[in-house]
């Protein structure tokens, strides 16, 4: 190649950007994904800890850090978010079945997620190269954040 077309250069900058774009939200969504599962886990936990409980007595978080001790009345039946607001009584069993396979389709999830960023990460890489040889054929140093992802 003698001569470097601007109109390459500047679309694979375009590329590159909208991709790290890409990959920034694919990576907030795994960041939720996650906490959507520890917070199932951690209510799986607590469910059959409640189980557990001679007295049924729990601590229950009210907010900024501050919990109270509370009496659970009904420790064999719990309220469980089956998604759009909508609230559905389970029993104790029933609930940690139902937030076990949460953790499941979660974890599938976060699975397929990380597999896209990753690929994301690779065109991102490609870009990258493709510019740095561009940029190396012009004899001019490569423009800040334009490589080596």
């Amino acid at each position: 190649m003698d001569s470097v077309d601007p109109r390459e250069v500047q679309t694979l900058q375009m590329y590159l950007n909208e991709y790290g774009q890409q990959m920034e939200v694919l990576a907030q969504q795994l960041n939720l994904i996650e906490q959507q599962r520890l917070e199932s886990l951690a209510a799986v936990e607590s469910i059959q800890a409640l189980g557990q409980s001679d007295d049924g007595a729990v601590l229950l978080p009210i907010g900024g850090g501050a919990v109270v001790r509370a009496k659970v009345l009904d420790p064999e039946h719990v309220m469980v978010n089956i998604g759009s607001d909508v609230v559905v009584e389970r029993t104790h069993a029933d609930a940690v079945e139902y937030l076990q396979d949460r953790i499941t389709e979660l974890e599938a999830l976060g699975k397929k997620v990380a597999g896209s960023l990753e690929q994301l990460r690779g065109q991102v890489n490609e870009i990258s190269r493709r510019l740095e040889a561009v940029y190396r054929q012009r004899g001019q140093p490569p423009q800040p954040g334009q490589g080596g992802r």
